[in-house]
């Protein structure tokens, strides 16, 4: 769009003078299909496009005055230092100005201009967006998610048939791409995915509602709308717009980044970056409604990039490459329905790996770096007990957390968790000592019960049996910081594992955790 096709008064918003303020010059402008941003240096200026797209309506001065005001109130949630103030833009003798006396003719957002290169997708970009940088931004959303409201109305929102009028809605629209930008197998499987989970478990998404896991939430998550500014993570521009779009499963929100990390082919990070959200939510179950959202933002990404096919504006070859993009979210989007993180996870379906050994013997970390490496669910006996407990990650465990009766119930959850999300297709680490014949033979069991009952994936135990000598691991405690457990040097002594029975040594792998990992772990099936 040329300068003279736009509005006049985003016309005076590119001049100077317009503003009240020293700017930094030329004056940006940033097109959305909604918006309008002008960029004057300090400040930020967003305008609402006078647009109706069904889903979002400004179409009216008073419905874009009212959604200004939302953006702001919404906003303080995740980026309150961002977003300042809503001001009126008023006219006079057919000269523009912020404030004035008149009758505003429009209203814009006004914010903090943050930096260029502090957005996550720059940062990923320049090879920043670090595995530690990911668990300080799960921590971040699990903060966010934990201060949603939650009531009776929001809980509507995770009616059966809400969640899917909208996932509905993106196969009626998307029919007439099937041979450009997906295939008719794609299209197929697809839907009948998400028919079934419908038609199957609508006890699942009653449990969402029950547990309250249906929140305000973000709507909009993804690496473009998180940025890194003065070492502090703004999760910014959120939906304002429209219900059905904000009310929503929390696992609706971290779909967006783990969909974001994996169509960037970095499914390590993704990997990183759910497992220390679960593990700070408590959220396991949740695991099992993820692959619908991951589906569900692919398939919207593809949607979206798929409608510039049909617009006559765009030259040939932008619209090739949309086709290419396009059809790497459809196929992505398709693979979510078939293994539950793609496939990052597919050739592991079914999956369950124990890790056994004594404290300070390096469990966590095999299992860390196993999880990253296969794209599997890493489940910490040390986060399900203070869970259970009711009791703060960072916070020390008294005795009451370490009974027989606690112990037993931390196995026992760590047993139902394992099972229910291997038969959904994860492959899932046990991270806990295991260190009792009573706690292993328990999984086997189940195991064994599971493929019994034709569990489909069928289900394979593995045991990973950590060693270290003592000496190594009195080292390994003195120096852990930061870290969950609670465990210390002075308890090795009183530790002993109880022998492996010759059914387990079958199933046992030991690693050394003194030798290289990364060899030791490729040895895995």
């Amino acid at each position: 769009m040329t300068e003279t096709a736009l509005p006049p008064v985003i016309q005076q918003m590119l001049q100077p003078e317009f503003y009240p303020h020293p700017v930094t010059e030329p004056i940006q402008l940033v097109q959305t299909h909604v918006s309008y941003i002008l960029l004057t240096g300090e400040y930020a200026y967003k305008v609402k496009k006078p647009v109706n797209y069904g889903f979002l309506d400004f179409s009216t001065l008073e419905k874009r005055e009212h959604f200004c005001h939302e953006e702001i109130r919404l906003n303080q949630r995740g980026a309150a230092d961002l977003y300042l103030e809503v001001l009126p833009i008023t006219e006079t003798v057919g000269q523009f100005r912020l404030g004035g006396a008149a009758e505003a003719v429009e209203f814009t957002v006004r914010m903090e201009q943050f930096p260029e290169g502090t957005l996550f997708t720059d940062l990923f970009d320049q090879g920043k967006l670090t595995a530690e940088l990911l668990v300080r931004l799960a921590k971040e959303l699990v903060s966010f998610h934990n201060k949603g409201a939650i009531n009776d109305y929001i809980r509507t929102f995770g009616d059966v048939t809400q969640i899917r009028q909208a996932i509905d809605e993106n196969y009626e629209q998307t029919v007439g791409y099937v041979g450009r930008s997906q295939t008719q197998l794609q299209f197929d499987e697809t839907r009948q995915y998400t028919d079934r989970l419908f038609a199957e478990q609508a006890d699942l998404f009653a449990n969402r509602v029950q547990h309250n896991w249906i929140r305000e939430c973000h709507g909009d998550v993804h690496l473009r709308n998180i940025a890194l500014w003065d070492d502090n993570i703004l999760l910014f521009d959120c939906i304002e717009f429209n219900e059905p779009f904000r009310f929503v499963d929390i696992m609706f929100d971290i779909a967006y980044i783990i969909m974001d990390l994996d169509a960037r082919n970095r499914p390590d990070l993704s990997n990183v970056f759910l497992n220390a959200y679960i593990e700070e939510m408590g959220d396991w179950e949740g695991l099992q409604v993820l692959p619908l959202y991951l589906s569900r933002q692919s398939y919207v990404r593809a949607k979206v990039t798929s409608f510039l096919l049909d617009d006559p504006t765009i030259p040939d070859a932008v619209k090739q490459e949309a086709t290419e993009t396009a059809k790497r979210y459809f196929r992505l989007a398709w693979d979510y329905t078939r293994s539950p993180l793609g496939t990052a996870s597919e050739a592991h379906r079914g999956q369950i790996f124990l890790t056994t050994g004594l404290s300070g013997s390096g469990k966590s970390t095999v299992a860390r770096l196993l999880a990253q490496k296969i794209g599997a669910v890493y489940i910490r006996s040390d986060a399900v007990r203070k869970h259970l407990a009711g009791v703060s990650l960072t916070e020390r465990g008294d005795a009451d957390l370490y009974t027989p009766e606690m112990t037993q119930q931390t196995y026992d959850r760590l047993l139902h968790l394992g099972i229910t999300l291997a038969k959904q297709g994860y492959p899932v680490i046990l991270d806990a000592k295991y260190d009792r014949q009573a706690h292993r033979q328990a999984v086997i069991q189940a195991v064994d019960a599971a493929n019994a009952d034709d569990s489909t994936p069928p289900l394979s135990l593995q045991i990973l049996h950590c060693t270290a000598p003592l000496e190594a691991r009195q080292n390994w405690l003195h120096q852990r910081q930061g870290d969950i457990s609670d465990a210390t040097p002075d308890l090795l002594p009183t530790q002993q594992m109880e022998p492996f029975t010759d059914a387990e040594q079958a199933i046992v792998q030991a690693i050394d955790t003194t030798q290289d990992l990364a060899s030791s772990l490729s040895k895995l099936k």
